[in-house]
């Protein structure tokens, strides 16, 4: 069994933390097990357990198991309806429209990247957007099915307004997530999950519990200074740096016309925030999903020829001291490798609101 109270493993988001190390099947265990009593059915919790367990194991913490207990809080609020009836409504030979029926939107998720494939298999392209959905947890969760059937894809998703527009003053745009994923021959897929803004709020909530402070220049505070103080934040800056956010903002412009004006659910600056106080109100969020099969381009093998060429030559690219050049994806995947060994780490904070769950669900906490 992994040992207790460890610091965790180099590249990860928890480095330099006191963590205790779980084995991902007992996580599995604890989580599937809150989600059924908070009143989750059996589709529901395997969605959202496959894809918390499966962002903590790759690395991708303030995506991970730490959201259990808001997700805890939105179901029994009756924000999140927990056994939902998902209606899959073919609109062309290669599109469609999935209504989530407000549910997990891990569940809407996983059901709309294999709707996405199924119309990809038979005509090159898939395309699906998602309707009354809910948060999704990490975007790369989606995406990461295709590819490793053999298919590229993309996935899309806004959120409640939280990021300054360049220029702007006041929160606009949300997170508005971006993932891809492609195949590749004999390795794990190219896997980019990244959020428009500097930051994702996640991260800032997960660095305020446990009082780290946050890179420079990722947010403001109410006076509009940037700040490295996770409890004084009140809005996120756009990706791109000072001076460039024009582009991160127009990368969330591209999530809100894909997951708003295609779908008719709401823009970010419409939707009920995330993290309340209203945990009873539906969020009706939009997703956008589009898998792509190789062959409708260019021959398979030839794709994974390229696809080697391409990430043998970027890996091969002369690096700054002490470090690496890696692709999208391969610190995740180095990740899970060392987390499947030796458990996943959980921080104090999280391991409290696991604590309180426990008791008052009456399970066998973690230990």
């Amino acid at each position: 069994m992994p040992s207790q109270n460890q610091k965790s493993t180099p590249g990860s988001e928890q480095d330099s933390l006191p963590c205790q190390f779980i084995p991902s099947t007992e996580i599995q265990r604890f989580v599937s097990a809150c989600l059924a009593k908070a009143g989750a059915d059996t589709a529901s919790v395997d969605a959202v357990t496959r894809s918390l367990v499966g962002a903590s194991l790759r690395g991708v913490d303030s995506h991970g198991i730490r959201l259990l207990p808001h997700y805890v809080k939105a179901l029994r609020g009756g924000r999140i309806n927990g056994a939902p009836q998902l209606k899959f409504s073919r609109r062309s030979g290669c599109s469609g429209c999935l209504d989530a029926d407000d549910g997990f939107g891990h569940l809407a998720g996983y059901r709309a990247i294999e709707e996405a494939t199924t119309l990809a298999q038979e005509n090159g392209l898939g395309a699906v957007s998602v309707i009354n959905s809910s948060h999704f947890g990490a975007a790369g969760s989606y995406p990461l099915v295709a590819a490793e059937a053999g298919y590229l894809a993309l996935c899309f998703s806004n959120s409640d307004k939280l990021v300054l527009p360049f220029s702007g003053l006041l929160p606009f745009h949300g997170t508005n997530p971006i993932s891809f994923a492609a195949p590749v021959a004999n390795q794990h897929p190219y896997l980019l999950d990244m959020a428009t803004s500097s930051i994702p709020l996640n991260r800032v909530l997960q660095y305020r519990a446990i009082s780290r402070p946050l890179p420079e220049d990722v947010a403001v505070n109410d006076a509009g200074e940037t700040t490295i103080d996770a409890a004084q934040v009140s809005a996120l800056l756009p990706v791109g740096g000072q001076g460039y956010g024009y582009k991160g903002a127009a990368l969330a412009g591209l999530c809100e016309i894909l997951c708003a004006a295609l779908t008719g659910m709401g823009f970010s600056h419409q939707l009920l925030a995330m993290a309340g106080p209203d945990y009873s109100s539906r969020r009706h969020l939009g997703h956008f999903f589009l898998v792509i099969k190789p062959e409708a381009f260019i021959e398979r093998d030839i794709y994974f020829q390229q696809m080697d060429l391409y990430l043998a030559d970027l890996r091969a690219q002369v690096a700054e001291s002490g470090a690496k050049v890696m692709a999208a994806g391969d610190r995740e995947w180095a990740e899970q490798e060392r987390r499947r060994a030796t458990g996943i780490p959980v921080d104090h904070a999280v391991m409290a609101e696991f604590a309180d769950l426990a008791r008052e669900f009456e399970l066998q906490p973690l230990n």
